[in-house]
């Protein structure tokens, strides 16, 4: 796919943010987050400085996986409320500059879904071949997604005495989409979402989506999945122009590679970056930039158009399988003690400021790394108050728990009484009364100040988005230093994973006494030596970000 005007690749400078409408703000007091209540929050999010919004599965749903297990992929949940009201909401984001992306959930369905009814009601429905049915499972099976809550992934159906697939939960068979029927369906899915005003979809377990039948030579009697792949990419750029497809591939980044689709770019147009994000946990752990370096360092250059998405915590457990099994015990040994804390016994179910004993100056160096990372930048709903987990809800769902919009009872959230909230509020020393939006919104050192700033310089870092990530030499195990190049312009960015403050040398090889460092964080500017020297100094934690300011240059910062 060849794109060259910069206008139509917004994704590369964008600013996500991830909601889930029935966490976010309840506005009928029915217990339930509405899209009448994230209407209420549209100035709020823009305000924060959010471009995109990323909606979870907001689908007809019976909501054992919350909200992931879909019903009619046409619908809106009635707890949530209706199609007027998602329109309205489409509307004021496209008012205040702001996209709309929203979960393609297409890998499986809730087997309370009309068409797994009619496929388990007899061999011969015309609906049998929407999902994937055998005799007997075969032998070798691959590992289910939830080790130690499914023990496979065939589930016998007792109606027809046959067995069906499902990567995911046993309620949530796998759909065949090996058969052209249900690739046409999913093609309507996405147009119809498209003509309302969505800009592309987060697409859920990508590899498992495109992968068919685990127990088939090819996986694919079709041909190439990849194919596939590129068929929606190319029907998504058709109807918008100017759509997206966020993917999930947590995979060896060689293997991630193959979904953009190689030198074509014509399949997912972003990829999580889950290597970064896990690399950037075991620094914090050992203190030292050395896991986050080298990943960075490591990281597969990409075409223009196509893009890796930068963050710190999402929806899920934190997974932390790409580490090795000490380098995750490390982890687990730092953030999350306690066996309540972990799932699967590779994921972390709690949110970043618990894991750093709520310290604000690891805190927002973290999220200054975030946001300033080669890349753009994806925020789960709450992190920019420093939300914390509620693990009583258990596994994933402790960190899904409602937005704390006030100090009030149930954070502001809903006016219901609490046993009808979707799910409890956080109870400990990160309940609402101690963080909250109305508390941090006019507060100047609050985090949600903080992030606002990040956010604000980091759009108009546009180098960010679009330049080469080079790591520069300085002695400091526990510093990272990096730059980001373009034509946009340059900037330096240091970052202390040690409580320990630090004298950085640093050298620009191709800098002298005539290039400026202008401190974008703070104030003033760095004088350079003949050689393209300085000495800078760090705070324990501490952050600093530089714009390079060239001789001749008209950039003012």
């Amino acid at each position: 796919m060849k794109t060259t005007d910069t206008a139509d690749l917004w994704w590369k400078h964008a600013v996500l943010y991830c909601l889930d409408v029935e966490t976010f703000l309840d506005w009928n007091d029915d217990g339930v987050g509405d899209f009448a209540g994230l209407a209420q929050r549209m100035d709020y999010l823009a305000e924060l400085g959010v471009t995109c919004l990323w909606l979870m599965p907001f689908y007809p749903t019976p909501d054992r996986d919350d909200g992931y297990d879909i019903t009619d992929f046409y619908g809106v949940d009635s707890r949530l409320g209706h199609h007027g009201d998602l329109v309205e909401v489409l509307r004021m984001a496209k008012d205040r500059g702001m996209r709309v992306i929203a979960d393609l959930v297409v890998n499986h369905t809730s087997d309370q879904h009309p068409w797994f009814k009619a496929s388990r009601s007899s061999v011969d429905s015309p609906y049998r071949n929407f999902y994937v049915w055998r005799k007997e499972p075969p032998k070798n099976q691959p590992e289910t997604v939830f080790p130690g809550e499914e023990s496979g992934i065939w589930e016998l159906d007792e109606t027809t005495g046959e067995y069906y697939l499902h990567r995911f939960y046993s309620h949530q068979p796998d759909l065949n989409v090996e058969n052209p029927a249900v690739r046409e369906e999913i093609a309507k899915i996405m147009g119809f979402w498209l003509e309302l005003g969505l800009s592309g979809f987060r697409v859920d377990a990508v590899p498992f989506f495109i992968e068919g039948d685990p127990g088939t030579v090819s996986g694919d009697e079709y041909g190439d999945p990849h194919k596939y792949l590129k068929s929606l990419r190319a029907f998504l750029g058709r109807r918008t122009g100017d759509g997206i497809l966020l993917g999930e591939v947590n995979l060896p980044r060689e293997e991630q590679v193959t979904f953009f689709g190689g030198e074509a770019l014509d399949e997912l147009t972003m990829q999580f970056d889950f290597v970064a994000m896990q690399k950037f946990y075991l620094s914090l752990a050992r203190e030292e930039a050395a896991p986050l370096a080298e990943a960075l360092a490591t990281r597969p250059a990409l075409g223009r158009p196509a893009q890796w998405a930068n963050f710190l915590r999402n929806h899920d457990e934190l997974t932390l399988d790409k580490l090795s099994d000490d380098e995750r015990e490390e982890v687990f040994t730092a953030f999350a003690p306690d066996e309540e804390m972990r799932v699967y016994g590779r994921g972390i179910v709690r949110r970043l400021p618990t894991m750093l004993g709520g310290d604000p100056r690891r805190i927002r160096m973290a999220y200054s790394l975030l946001f300033s990372m080669p890349g753009t930048p994806v925020l789960f709903y709450g992190e920019e108050i420093g939300m914390g987990e509620n693990l009583a809800i258990g596994g994933r769902g402790a960190v899904r728990s409602p937005m704390q919009w006030t100090p009030e009872e149930n954070g502001g959230f809903s006016r219901a009484s609490k046993r009808r909230l979707t799910a409890p509020v956080v109870d400990d020393g990160y309940a609402p009364q101690f963080i909250n939006v109305a508390q941090q919104r006019h507060d100047p050192d609050s985090l949600l100040s903080f992030l606002r700033t990040l956010i604000r310089i980091y759009r108009n870092s546009s180098e960010i988005g679009w330049g080469d990530c080079q790591i520069l030499d300085q002695p400091h195990s526990s510093v990272l230093a990096h730059s980001v190049s373009a034509t946009e312009g340059r900037m330096v960015a240091l970052h202390n994973f040690s409580p320990n403050p630090v004298s950085v040398p640093l050298t620009l090889p191709d800098a002298d006494g005539s290039t400026r460092l202008i401190d974008l964080l703070g104030t003033g500017e760095v004088t350079l030596s003949d050689e393209g020297s300085a000495e800078l100094e760090l705070d324990g934690y501490g952050y600093r970000w530089l714009r390079v300011i060239e001789p001749g240059s008209r950039r003012l910062y």
